[in-house]
């Protein structure tokens, strides 16, 4: 591992000794990138994308980076993870080469590629560490400006921590709000949308973050006349520039090969993010890439002989070089051996990184061999048993894939031997061993997971009279803003009005604008805020104003929230709670149900669909104590409906992944969820009057669904099924059926085709009758069970048509 040296106050040798600490920590950085290529084109590694030519801005950024700051940052940062001390040699080549052990590749143990990096927020159980005493680099994710969102929420969090009152004890996670939340960017990138959004939010809330964009003109192969309005993002941002009578943020354009004028820029920037909570934007330009954008291309081919002249002159590391020889910091003689030196560790390094990855394969191949070796000797199939062998053999570098598929080809071939067990046991306990190298902690595998939470049913007393639906959402927000000094809410209208339904009235009166906020309409970094701040020890709620407006947002969920635990294998958490309110709506873009889409974007969040308000606080009761992300979405027309209010409030809890039967039937089973069951309840009244009893479950969580199987079990009574909610055709209910049918094996208890009752393709009308129309009304539903009886006893229930 490579330490950094900081002093803070140190001799005219001490400085030399720093600066060329510095030289050599850029320099074995580059012969990363160097080799790093070259190890994929010829195939040890699939794919790279280096930090080559932006090293010595990182190293100034390196020397402003404190413990308890965050990096919410790029692909190209490995220098300054290596200046931080948290990126060796040797896990930069286990990075590239997809190493699956998390203490050979502890960014993400094989998950993503090559220079996306992290440190662990987690201990291996899935606790927090404490994060003020190191430094922490937030997962990275390879699409384009979307660590933009994230980065707010971390730099939110120091705003929070220094301004809210009852954090004094969240020391592990903050000294007095004094952490600064970094970002990096390529200059390119800064096009994305998600940049520009980040950019003004940050500026409104004055967040002590510091914005690095990497300037090399390009964007892959694309110059910047192509990119940015004036080909100068600092120029365009120039509006965003504070002054004596408007916040905003500091600029700062510094050229990337200039190492003493960007150290200074840096720990200006830093001392006013960290003091005044300013944002700062670091304009970094005449920066270079040597080897191009990627392994995929050669950036000859759209860079012309001058540029390339001028990209080898202005090298940030030949700059440096100069700039040492010229200042008498180190002779040429001096970093020539540093150049050496550096080039031998880096060699030495990406052989012990290769052993170490192929180590264990070799193992495993060998003992499949042996294993094989010793069926073939008693087979039928021995020659064929012994050619599988041999040619798995013969591969001097095997990945596992190769040996599992030598193995379950083999055991086709013994199907009627003696021998089978043997090998088929072996195939059992390999899949069970890798199979998690690739697969675990798409959810939290802590003792904080949702499934781990035990229901607390809500209490009333007896002269309980039924209110507005909204109040018992309000007063159980109020108990956990009470209950839980780290809780916040933000989002469109959450503030002063207390959000469009009323259920957080109140709310920002009592518990001040930092917890209860407004924000403005900007749906991605209102997720970015919860992230960031939930990274952070915070347990934010985001709000997002309806259920459509999520697809604003629906890339960060799905790219960032969902994937953190998984790319982190269990070292990142991000516990958000996603509030929002939907079905039942009427207009094309207010039509409240795309289920379908959520669910399937967003695996690693859990998706929770309460029919009413106490189910759904009491969701929000469950989550508070658990360690995962969750969307809850309230029904938008149940507010003003009445229900009973608790009388323990903060404390029930709804369980998640748990249906309930809300009405008992022998006839059919109809699964449900959200406002469309009120619809089914009436159609079964309707339905009993013709002797047909439906029996109704809602699911109540789509991810999880129904982890007990009691839909499996109802229908083992009712022997019939049916599927009903708003979403498109093939959207949830599809969803619902296969788990039902598919994962529970309902399939075997059924006497009628099982069947599904949606929304029609298209979004509703505004119109007042375009709800009636386009999505399941009482009737649909009376008339779909209807014709399932009728299949099944004509006699008894002729055809309605």
């Amino acid at each position: 591992m490579i330490e950094p040296q900081l002093k803070t106050e140190i001799t005219f040798e001490d400085f030399k000794s720093e600066v060329t600490h510095d030289y050599k920590i850029a320099r074995i950085s580059r012969e990363c990138s160097l080799l790093g290529r070259k190890e994929v084109l010829t195939g040890k590694a699939k794919f790279g994308i280096f930090g080559d030519g932006k090293e010595v801005p990182q190293l100034a950024l390196a020397k402003a980076f404190q413990n308890g700051d965050f990096r919410s940052g790029y692909y190209r940062d490995q220098t300054f993870m290596m200046a931080i001390g948290q990126l060796s040699i040797e896990q930069f080549f286990a990075g590239l080469y997809g190493h699956t052990d998390l203490d050979f590749d502890p960014m993400s143990a094989g998950r993503q590629m090559g220079g996306h990096f992290a440190t662990h927020s987690l201990d291996e159980n899935g606790n927090w560490k404490n994060l003020t005493a190191q430094k922490n680099s937030s997962a990275d994710i390879s699409p384009t400006a979307g660590q933009m969102p994230r980065l707010l929420g971390l730099a939110q969090a120091s705003k929070i921590y220094r301004n809210v009152r009852g954090l004094e004890n969240f020391t592990n996670f903050s000294k007095e709000g004094n952490e600064v939340a970094w970002g990096t960017i390529g200059n390119a990138s800064t096009s994305e949308g998600l940049f520009f959004e980040t950019i003004n939010a940050a500026g409104v809330l004055q967040v002590p973050m510091v914005m690095s964009v990497w300037d090399d003109e390009y964007g892959i192969s694309v110059h910047a006349r192509y990119q940015t309005t004036k080909e100068n993002i600092s120029e365009i941002l120039k509006g965003f520039q504070r002054d004596e009578e408007n916040n905003g943020y500091e600029i700062f354009t510094v050229k990337g090969w200039d190492y003493p004028t960007l150290v200074a820029t840096y720990q200006k920037a830093a001392a006013i993010a960290r003091e005044e909570h300013v944002p700062v934007l670091i304009h970094v330009d005449e920066l270079t890439q040597p080897q191009g954008h990627s392994t995929s291309g050669s950036h000859e081919r759209y860079k012309n002989a001058e540029r390339l002249a001028w990209e080898a002159e202005f090298d940030c590391l030949a700059q440096m070089r100069n700039w040492l020889i010229e200042n008498n910091l180190a002779t040429a003689e001096e970093l020539d051996e540093i150049d050496e030196t550096s080039r031998k560790e880096v060699l030495e390094g990406k052989k012990a990184a290769w052993n170490a990855f192929v180590s264990p394969m070799k193992s495993e191949q060998n003992e499949l061999v042996s294993l094989l070796n010793s069926i073939a000797s008693t087979s039928e199939n021995k020659v064929f048993i012994e050619k599988h062998a041999n040619d798995l053999a013969s591969i001097k570098e095997p990945i596992r894939k190769d040996i599992i598929t030598t193995a379950r080809k083999v055991l086709r071939l013994i199907i009627k031997e003696n021998s089978k067990g043997t090998l088929a046991t072996w195939i059992k306990n390999y899949t069970e061993k890798i199979q998690p190298k690739f697969s675990s902690h798409l959810f939290s595998q802590s003792d904080k997971n949702v499934l781990s939470t035990k229901a607390v049913e809500p209490t009333y007393d007896n002269s309980a009279e039924a209110v507005d639906a909204r109040l018992v959402l309000r007063d159980n927000f109020d108990a956990i803003f009470n209950k839980y000094p780290e809780t916040l809410i933000f989002g469109e209208d959450a503030g002063n009005i207390g959000d469009v339904n009323q259920g957080l009235e109140g709310m920002q009166e009592k518990y001040g604008e930092l917890r209860v906020a407004d924000a403005g309409i900007r749906e991605a970094t209102i997720l970015g805020q919860g992230i960031g701040m939930a990274m952070r020890g915070l347990r934010p709620i985001a709000e997002i104003q309806y259920l459509d407006y999520l697809l604003y947002a629906i890339q960060i969920m799905s790219d960032d929230l969902a994937t953190l635990q998984y790319r982190t294998h269990g070292r990142q958490k991000a516990p958000l709670i996603i509030r929002t309110r939907g079905h039942r709506l009427e207009g094309i873009w207010h039509s409240g149900s795309p289920m379908g889409m959520i669910i399937n974007a967003i695996r690693g969040i859990h998706v929770l669909v309460p029919r009413n308000m106490t189910k759904a606080a009491g969701f929000y009761n469950t989550l508070l104590e658990t360690d995962e992300p969750a969307l809850v979405v309230e029904c938008l027309n149940g507010y003003r409906l009445k229900e009973k209010m608790p009388t323990n409030l903060g404390e029930f809890k709804t369980p998640i992944g748990v249906v309930e039967t809300i009405k008992s039937g022998n006839d059919i089973t109809v699964v449900s969820y959200g406002s469309t069951l009120r619809i089914i309840e009436q159609a079964s009244k309707e339905l009993l009057e013709v002797g047909i009893d439906v029996e109704i479950i809602d699911a109540q969580s789509l991810l999880p669904f129904d982890i007990n199987h009691d839909c499996a079990k109802s229908v083992s009574k009712t022997n019939r099924l049916l599927v009903v909610d708003e979403d498109v055709p093939g959207g949830a209910s599809a969803f619902i059926l296969q788990q039902i049918v598919e994962e529970q094996n309902a399939y075997q208890f059924l006497d009628s085709q099982p069947q599904t009752m949606a929304a029609k393709a298209h979004r509703p009308a505004y119109g007042t009758d375009g709800d009636y129309f386009s999505k399941p009304s009482a009737e649909d539903i009376f008339e779909k069970v209807y014709a399932i009886m009728h299949e099944a006893m004509p006699e008894k229930y002729p055809s309605l048509y």
